[in-house]
């Protein structure tokens, strides 16, 4: 007997394990109030800076975060038959002898999501020209992110004979280069403005969408799982690889299936445009409040490699009527290589075909904010700042609010308390700036504890770092 052995709720939980070890960035939102910090023109293009500069070639920004609300320590658990019945320490939630409560205790109701942007700065320069402060900078940009809802979890976990609407699932990942031309001035005592022009070279985007996923174990006796898997795949060269299989019933002949992917030598894959806008405004000696939009643009993609699945719904109503090789009855061999068919349809994708060329956002930015100014010592100020970053299943905001102090003409930095979307964190950031020379780093949430392989347990961690010649 040729039986497809697929169990749908290790599949899931293969998908949430590999995801589990993700990493995330969106500027350090730690220094927004750091007057000499020199990038403080990413998140609002209206800062300038007092002294003009030029990063170390590669070295000069690397922005790298984690951020979401359910990571290593929700999926991996200490094992309960460690010692005496396991020689393995830990396991999976939906090890049965962990309780529902326990193994579910650590997922959101809704969305469960980890995702993120890394940002390298290649090249990036500051002047004072042209009546205002300009900016030339060279970007490496890459996102990516995942969002399962709650009830595939439970689905995994499988609390009971039910009906699980599971909705949507989501996987995304995308990569760019930026090359952004910035002029920021003051238009008069109190207000100053500035934006930014970018050109994008996409490398390459991908996304995966299970849609509306359902599965019913309870009417009419039946296992049914129902839903619509679409892979869009936007690199320039990428092909799937398609191979041919049996169906367990001969009757049925073949079928083709996607066995590899295959990339036909490198290239851009897309081009597109952004804009960032930004104002800084002056109430008074005391006050200033600021306001910027990142990112409003797009990236057109040349071509877009389609994969779906062969069929959208998989029922299984028991063996019924099933008798093992003696002439009566069914014979469990067919009725367990039909069942073996049907996943194989559900499970399996089929390449689509080429769609063409696709257009699609990169996630755009939104920050507001307000900053005071310690009459009583000038060297302090306290920062308030809200951030929305708008892209679909991936959206977040976040409120922060920091302290900033400038003991030393060359020294600078802060500490700050934020609560987003996905938990509540602290940060920090140190900013050294001897004449001729910046060093930064910081932190918008602190690392916290890890696994063994470095994985921190909370998905939510960071690291920026950077240095400049400045003069």
């Amino acid at each position: 007997m040729k039986l497809k052995r697929i169990n749908i709720r290790y599949c899931a939980a293969a998908m949430m394990l590999a995801v589990a070890g993700g990493a995330t960035a969106q500027g350090l939102n730690s220094a927004y109030y750091t007057d000499d910090y020199k990038f403080r023109h990413d998140m609002n293009p209206a800062f300038g800076n007092d002294d003009n500069y030029f990063s170390i070639p590669v070295l000069g920004n690397i922005n790298v975060n984690l951020r979401g609300n359910f990571g290593y320590q929700d999926v991996i658990m200490h094992n309960p038959m460690y010692p005496q019945a396991s020689d393995k320490k830990m396991t999976t939630f939906m090890n049965p002898y962990i309780s529902n409560g326990d193994a579910l205790s650590g997922f959101s109701k809704g969305d469960n999501r980890i995702q993120g942007d890394v940002g390298i700065t290649l090249l990036s320069g500051g002047f004072k020209a042209f009546g205002g402060y300009n900016t030339i900078e060279l970007s490496s940009k890459t996102s990516f992110g995942v969002a399962l809802p709650y009830e595939l979890f439970e689905f995994a976990k499988n609390t009971g004979n039910k009906t699980y609407d599971i909705g949507d699932i989501n996987a995304h990942a995308m990569s760019y280069a930026e090359l952004a031309f910035g002029h920021s001035r003051q238009i008069n005592e109190k207000l100053r403005v500035g934006a930014k022009v970018k050109l994008l070279f996409g490398l390459g985007r991908a996304d995966l969408k299970l849609q509306d996923m359902k599965a019913d174990l309870a009417a009419n006796d039946k296992w049914t799982v129902s839903g619509k898997a679409v892979a869009d795949v936007s690199v320039k060269g990428f092909k799937y690889v398609t191979e041919t299989d049996e169906y367990n019933d001969p009757a049925k002949g073949e079928y083709e299936k996607i066995g590899d992917v295959d990339l036909d030598g490198f290239g851009l894959g897309g081009f597109g445009m952004a804009f960032d806008f930004g104002a800084v405004y002056r109430i008074n000696e005391d006050w200033r409040v600021n306001a910027s939009v990142l990112d409003l643009g797009f990236i057109r993609w040349s071509n877009n490699a389609q994969a779906v699945n062969r069929s959208d719904r998989f029922e299984f109503d028991g063996f019924h009527d099933i008798a093992v090789n003696d002439g009566s009855g069914v014979d469990i061999e067919d009725q367990a290589d039909a069942y073996g068919d049907q996943i194989t349809d559900f499970i399996n994708l089929r390449d689509n075909g080429e769609q063409g060329g696709r257009t699609t956002g990169i996630g755009a930015t939104i920050n507001v904010g307000a900053e005071y100014n310690l009459p009583v010592y000038r060297k302090i100020t306290f920062g308030a700042l809200s951030s929305t970053r708008i892209k679909g299943s991936y959206t977040w905001t976040e409120g922060r609010l920091s302290a900033n102090w400038t003991p030393l003409s060359w020294l600078d930095g802060g500490v700050s308390f934020a609560v987003n979307s996905f938990t509540a964190s602290m940060g920090w950031v140190v900013n050294i700036h001897p004449k001729g020379y910046n060093f930064f780093i910081g932190m918008d949430h602190l690392l916290g504890k890890t696994s063994k392989e470095f994985i921190p347990l909370s998905s939510n961690a960071g690291i920026n770092i950077g240095m400049s010649v400045a003069w």
